[in-house]
């Protein structure tokens, strides 16, 4: 083997994130380098990924992909796919480095970036169905690249009848209603996070402890919309009202938001954007962190909370303000804040 695991840089639902260290001289892959495995029996999702990244060729907003190697560690079989090492992780995490929310001129560059991989995406006949600031990845450059193409599909082609894909706070009207899961979903959750972006908390207020079916149900029935940030400028609110509208058919594409003058006249270099973010200390877990309702291709969502599968669909009360300090609150050591219990912070 002409390269060996380095330490861990991430987990998600179903795969890890290494470092690959190359060995021997190896011109396999650049360094450094990320290799993200999943065991061979449970890989389809990691296949999906590296066959639309081969299929959609490069683009400098999207993640670039150096293959695969398969390997037999520790009595089991993986498969590793090699993709571009992003320094910064994550936007989630950005945002959290940067005090949980970003300013307008940042969230305008941000999005430019994301709305331009989301136009290569779609032109290349696919549709991603998780866009979500923990699968958009920030490099040392301060550029941003698009990842996560597990759930990616073709566009056109028919989902399971009671198939449901996604993360729920992302999810747009057509897809809940209808299991549509076409190029205007993802212009859904880039709306959704823009919003978070500006505002640290997810689009729709979930602070009160409600589960993953009232989410669903106001979502997909009635008029009511993510509700759109004060703070933002005339042209931001604009461009979200042309993000959330219900029917998916008149929801702006891609390829008309680039025009649109929030993310079409910024003309930031790159060195402005970096010297403008005040770095603080890694924040506490935000109002956005919801560890069990990670992105996944799963059966719909029971049809009542009668149901007996219900239980899995709730996120667990994060309880009052009050109770969520006492938490914080320690006589020993200080608290680490680079992990939560199901996601490993990126480095």
């Amino acid at each position: 083997m002409d390269w060996i695991r380095g330490h861990s840089l991430g987990s998600g639902s179903f795969a890890t994130v290494n470092l690959a260290i190359p060995t021997n001289g190896s011109t396999r892959f650049p360094s450094p380098c990320a290799v993200k495995s999943s065991n061979v029996q449970t890989s389809c999702l990691l296949k999906n990924e590296e066959h639309v990244l081969h299929r959609l060729g490069f683009s400098p907003f999207i993640i670039n992909t150096f293959g695969h190697h398969q390997t037999f560690e520790d009595g089991e079989h993986y498969h590793n796919l090699f993709l571009e090492y992003a320094g910064g992780g994550s936007l989630a995490d950005h945002l959290k480095k940067h005090g949980g929310v970003l300013p307008e001129h940042c969230v305008r560059r941000y999005t430019r970036s994301i709305v331009e991989g989301l136009k290569h995406v779609h032109s290349n006949g696919f549709v991603h169905c998780d866009v979500k600031l923990q699968n958009i990845l920030v490099f040392d450059d301060g550029e941003v690249k698009i990842a996560d193409f597990g759930l990616a599909k073709e566009t056109g082609k028919k989902q399971g009848k009671w198939e449901c894909r996604g993360t729920p706070l992302f999810m747009s009207p057509e897809s809940v209603n209808d299991n549509e899961y076409e190029s205007p979903a993802d212009i859904w959750a880039l709306g959704c996070a823009v919003v978070e972006m500006v505002t640290g908390k997810p689009a729709w207020d979930v602070d009160n402890g409600p589960n993953v079916w009232a989410l669903l149900v106001r979502i997909g029935v009635g008029d009511e919309t993510p509700k759109i940030p004060e703070e933002l400028s005339k042209e931001g609110k604009d461009f979200l009202e042309k993000c959330f509208v219900k029917d998916s058919k008149k929801r702006w594409s891609a390829e008309m938001l680039l025009k649109h003058p929030f993310i079409s006249d910024d003309t930031l270099s790159l060195m402005q954007l970096n010297e403008s973010l005040p770095l603080t200390s890694m924040s506490p877990t935000t109002h956005f962190d919801f560890p069990h309702w990670a992105s996944n291709v799963t059966d719909s969502p029971p049809c009542s909370p009668d149901s007996g599968d219900w239980h899995g669909w709730g996120y667990g009360h994060l309880g009052s303000p009050a109770d969520r300090l006492r938490l914080l609150v320690t006589e020993e050591e200080p608290v680490n804040w680079s992990e939560s219990d199901d996601w490993v912070s990126v480095r």
